[in-house]
């Protein structure tokens, strides 16, 4: 995570940009009214998924049990 302050993150927007954007950093801009969060949209798009299915008790309750399924009992799918 990268920590700037306004002014800093004004004058270098294109670069801070392309830092999210092609090396997933995650940008921290503070102002005296508080910090805003920069993230690329396929983290950002990622996290409103993660929060949609946790959302969903059925889906909530199938991701739990698929976590706690020991390796060995899991099955391989061919594509």
């Amino acid at each position: 995570m990268t920590n700037t302050n306004v002014t800093t993150f004004r004058k270098n927007l294109f670069s801070y940009l392309r830092d999210a954007i092609e090396f997933n950093d995650v940008i921290n801009v503070s102002t005296k009214n508080g910090n805003a969060i920069i993230i690329n949209e396929e983290e950002y798009n990622g996290l409103i998924a993660t929060i949609s299915l946790s959302s969903n008790p059925v889906m909530e309750k199938k991701i739990t049990e698929g976590l706690n399924t020991p390796i060995e009992d899991c099955e391989t799918l061919e594509l």
